[in-house]
């Protein structure tokens, strides 16, 4: 018989101190974590992916359709300089889908 485990909440600093180092790369590691749950077969293109002077933490390509799909992760709340950098890496790789992780809105 399967058992429920208590849900615990942590700070996500906790698991993974620094986003670039430790978070992009877990993420790309288990993209299949992120497919399974927005119903999207995923396929990383490139991390830290050049736009200007900006880099993408993620460059995918959702595998039904061939387009690009950009994601940027941010473990802390939302904010509009990342909101911004989402539209110029948008523009830049000519993407059809944009995932914005983040802690909070």
């Amino acid at each position: 018989m399967l058992g429920f485990g208590n849900i615990v909440y942590s700070d996500l600093r906790e698991i993974w101190p620094n986003e670039e180092r430790d978070f992009t790369p877990w993420l790309s590691d288990n993209i299949d974590k992120l497919s399974e749950v927005i119903g999207i077969e995923l396929e990383i293109i490139q991390r830290e992916a050049a736009v200007g002077d900006f880099s993408l933490d993620l460059l995918a390509k959702d595998l039904s359709t061939g387009q690009n799909v950009i994601i940027e992760n941010q473990l802390e709340a939302t904010n509009h300089d990342h909101l911004g950098k989402l539209l110029t890496y948008s523009s830049g790789y000519d993407a059809s889908i944009i995932i914005w992780i983040s802690k909070s809105l």
